[in-house]
């Protein structure tokens, strides 16, 4: 038998968890992402307009919830919050998979939405609290890798699952995340992190004077304020290739035969599992490599140029005349991916406060929500009326000032 001590020192152990958490979405992530878009094109049948309405009403949801969930999370409890995000994102998964109908994708998205900001923020702030904001930093980096992993083995399983039905993986990518929030309820521990006294958590005025001291803050340090703008134009640029690479993939390119079966679904998980591999290894070497920029040092020229990687990769994709190519180009989107995300989260995190930590990385995610809102109808009106590879250009040109705002955070030589 394990004593209480090993069991805390074990499974236990906030980076455990965290790891856990990473691995453990990301399984049903490519369980029910793998086949979704095909799921959505090729059995619902829905139009590019459609496509992008969809994300539309996520991003929405997670515009409206952003912020209110990062307080709850603040105010109540980061575990809590992260546990009901999960159990919501599993209901999600469930309900898109077993009923192939427009109304309940719209349905699902909104459910996933509310999940995720439950979990957005929350997440990060828990373990930051639990272990430190300069030893956080590599942890990001091995959750990133914990997830390349659980896509790793997640994807082939979502093709054999498809292959049967296509719905399966969907439906056990949903049972999977209800049995992780009540295996977390069970590992997940809060000891570094007291929640506001009673008489703070029962008002909406306390509500609002957090959520106006996580605005103060990030509008008062340079690097927060700047990384916000950053996420919404991020936001803006992101719902033409996350709605419609699949559409545009399936219009533009024909998929030969593999092991005996011609189905586009084979060659997506493929693809998506060598993006994996390349991630998972750029991952490692990266931590070996950059670990000043996870620290304590000035990330600003990298992140810049990750950013003039993915506006490249963008117009390539769109004007690639090959499968092979446009694969190519998912693979160094998720490459840079890889490097960028970690090392902007550590960024960030070394520039918050412990009482407003969630609220503020919600923010984050808040401005996104709102670029995505704002920019997939456009997209899907430009790829219904003009083509696709027109909103995935369109795209790339409203990705590309990241760069330029990427470069003005950038220290002098003399102060690095």
């Amino acid at each position: 038998m394990f004593s209480n001590r090993a069991m805390e020192d074990g499974l236990n152990n906030p980076v455990s968890v965290y790891v856990l958490l990473m691995a453990g979405q990301a399984l049903c992530f490519s369980l029910f992402f793998t086949v979704q878009l095909v799921y959505h094109v090729t059995v619902i049948g829905l139009s590019p307009l459609q496509l992008v309405l969809i994300g539309t009403v996520l991003e929405v949801t997670c515009f409206v919830f952003e912020t209110p969930t990062g307080i709850v999370a603040d105010l109540y409890s980061r575990r809590l919050s992260v546990l009901i995000g999960i159990a919501l994102i599993g209901l999600a998964y469930v309900l898109e998979g077993g009923i192939p109908a427009f109304w309940t994708a719209m349905t699902a998205q909104l459910l996933w939405g509310i999940g995720y900001t439950f979990t957005s923020g929350a997440t990060e702030a828990w373990l930051v609290d639990e272990i430190g904001a300069e030893a956080a930093g590599p942890v990001f980096l091995r959750g990133r890798q914990a997830w390349l992993i659980g896509i790793i083995i997640g994807t082939p399983a979502a093709v054999g699952l498809a292959l049967i039905q296509i719905q399966t993986p969907m439906v056990s990518a949903g049972i999977v995340m209800l049995l992780m929030a009540v295996t977390l309820r069970v590992l997940m521990r809060e000891h570094n992190w007291s929640p506001a006294p009673p008489e703070e958590r029962s008002t909406l005025s306390h509500m609002r004077g957090q959520l106006r001291e996580g605005w103060h803050l990030a509008m008062a340090r340079p690097v927060v304020r700047t990384i916000i703008l950053i996420s919404l134009v991020a936001g803006l640029a992101a719902e033409a290739f996350d709605r419609l690479s699949i559409a545009f993939s399936i219009e533009q390119f024909s998929f030969p035969a593999l092991f005996g079966r011609n189905d586009p679904i084979i060659w997506f998980g493929l693809n998506g599992l060598v993006a994996t591999f390349l991630g998972l290894a750029a991952s490692e070497l990266f931590k070996r490599r950059g670990a000043r920029a996870l620290g304590s040092g000035d990330p600003a020229r990298l992140l810049a140029l990750c950013a003039g990687g993915q506006v490249m990769a963008l117009i390539v994709f769109a004007l690639s005349g090959s499968l092979l190519m446009a694969f190519a180009m998912f693979w160094v989107r998720t490459i840079i991916s890889v490097i960028h995300e970690p090392v902007e989260l550590a960024w960030l995190n070394r520039h918050l406060d412990s009482s407003t930590r969630a609220t503020v990385i919600s923010m984050t995610g808040q401005a996104n929500a709102i670029g995505q809102a704002s920019g997939g109808p456009m997209y899907g009106w430009v790829g219904g009326a003009v083509s696709l590879r027109a909103a995935l250009l369109l795209s790339a040109a409203v990705l590309a000032p990241t760069i330029a705002l990427y470069n003005r955070l950038r220290k002098p030589v003399a102060e690095r």
